[in-house]
């Protein structure tokens, strides 16, 4: 049993993008789900796909590199509100990240968005994690 299912994705694509692969698999539920198609529509991964075969299902991720460098779209992902401790931001005091250059990625009552979007919606949420 994994306690902090959204801690486990971050992990296990931080482990991917340090070990240089293309495709990583990750147990897929709704809210990973949603935080895939978050990254997909910023431009930080290369592609996506649900594979509902399985009972859980599985999330592929192709990641994104830059063809000369080899360098990750992703240059750090960090995990923001944990079980242990919950962090919310209103729209009054949304955080920015690495000054406007990252997301944050939120789960609003109206689904799971950038911090860009909320603002713009001026809805505030649990926010989840940091990526740049």
């Amino acid at each position: 049993m994994n306690t902090d299912p959204i801690a486990d994705y971050l992990t296990r694509v931080r482990n991917a993008i340090k070990a240089n692969h293309r495709v990583v698999e990750i147990p897929a539920s709704n809210i990973k789900k949603e935080i895939t198609k978050v990254l997909f529509d910023k431009g930080y991964i290369a592609n996506y796909k649900f594979d509902d075969t399985t009972t859980q299902g599985i999330i592929k991720v192709a990641l994104k590199y830059n063809p000369v460098t080899k360098i990750s779209a992703i240059r750090n992902l960090s995990r923001i509100s944990r079980p242990g401790l919950r962090r919310y931001a209103g729209v009054e005091n949304m955080p920015r990240v690495l000054n406007g250059l990252g997301i944050a990625i939120l789960s609003t009552s109206k689904g799971v968005m950038t911090d860009k979007e909320a603002k713009q919606q001026n809805i505030g949420g649990e926010v989840l994690c940091y990526i740049y």
